[in-house]
């Protein structure tokens, strides 16, 4: 089994627990008393691969500096949420990912943003192309969704992540053989098109 480490940050009430529950339960529970951070735990196979999936969600009031660091560099990836119907914690993912970024200290990190309360249309504050953009801004993936209504969209969102991190964790392949192996192509192609010409 290959783990991934997942941290899920956004502002309060942008319905980082509920994801998480959906995720794992398949149930939605819109009101939660979320006093302390709590590391969710799951198995999933992706592509073919066992992967041991473990969630961070941090308490926003326990969040402290020194402990968001420490959360920012346990993770190999992040999904950033926020709610389209609360434009403050849209503008808060900017500085989020800033925070990652610093931390990460890397040039690609596994991230996806996700835009959470889709079913909550006529309270929108923050329309589908203003995600799409600053997802774009900041080199992630983007997904809008409901968590209420579709677990469907939740486990696809997670897995897209999941995805992203187990590429990045992939070795490249040794570059002196890539080498070989493109120019052998290469040699074969070019002698096959020698004999075929008149």
């Amino acid at each position: 089994m290959v783990p991934v480490k997942l941290l899920i940050l956004g502002s309060q009430n942008s319905g980082k627990t509920a994801l998480c529950v959906r995720l794992l339960t398949k149930r939605f529970i819109g009101e939660y008393d979320h006093k302390k951070e709590v590391t969710y735990r799951c198995s999933r196979v992706v592509d073919q691969e066992a992967v041991d999936l473990e969630i961070l969600d941090l308490a926003c009031k326990d969040s402290c500096a020194a402990s968001l660091e420490a959360s920012l560099r346990w993770a190999d990836g992040f999904l950033l949420l926020y709610s389209i119907t609360q434009r403050l914690s849209f503008l808060e993912v900017p500085r989020l990912k800033k925070l990652i970024d610093q931390t990460k200290q890397s040039l690609v990190v596994p991230t996806v943003l996700v835009a959470n309360k889709a079913d909550l249309e006529i309270g929108r504050e923050v329309t589908t192309e203003e995600g799409q953009r600053l997802a774009k801004d900041l080199r992630c993936g983007f997904r809008e969704l409901s968590v209420a209504e579709s677990v469907l969209a939740v486990e696809t969102s997670v897995i897209q992540l999941i995805r992203l991190v187990l590429d990045q964790q992939r070795p490249l392949p040794d570059r002196r053989s890539y080498m070989l192996t493109v120019r052998h192509a290469l040699t074969r192609k070019l002698t096959r098109s020698k004999t075929m010409q008149w």
